[in-house]
């Protein structure tokens, strides 16, 4: 049975000995919960209708330690501040709408088997990639 990813997103702070208070189990909770990739004003916002003395720089630290240990991935998009997923999903890489900012996942076994078939052939082993597409709807 797969962990609980707020369970692991609390631990992994205490692995560090960072406290996990009320305000930032708030946050987990928004952070695991969230279907979309909110940046951290968002999650701010989202998190404090759980516990409005939550803070943005708790926000900060607390992603920024949860990024460090794994439990969560940092989107540096070239259109935006950063946005954030929890770590423990699939593989996929993301098509980023330029005219909305709406980023949605998507997976294509044809870019995967090219990407390696690439790597191989310049004698190299993928270990880990990230891919966003930035895009617009056509007219």
């Amino acid at each position: 049975m797969k962990p609980d990813p707020t369970l692991r997103a609390a631990q992994a702070l205490r692995d560090t000995g960072v406290r996990v208070t009320r305000q930032r189990e708030a946050l987990l909770k928004v952070l695991t919960e969230a279907d979309d990739h909110p940046d951290a004003a968002e999650l701010h916002r989202r998190a404090r209708r759980l516990d409005d003395s939550l803070s943005l720089a708790t926000v900060y630290r607390t992603l920024s330690v949860l990024e460090r240990e794994g439990v969560v991935l940092r989107l540096a998009l070239e259109n935006g501040g950063a946005r954030y997923e929890v770590a423990d999903a699939p593989h996929h890489d993301h098509i980023v709408d330029l005219d909305t900012g709406l980023i949605t996942e998507f997976r294509s076994e044809k870019i995967e088997q090219l990407q390696r078939e690439i790597a191989a052939e310049m004698g190299f082993e993928i270990v880990h990639h990230r891919m966003e597409l930035y895009c617009r709807k056509r007219r």
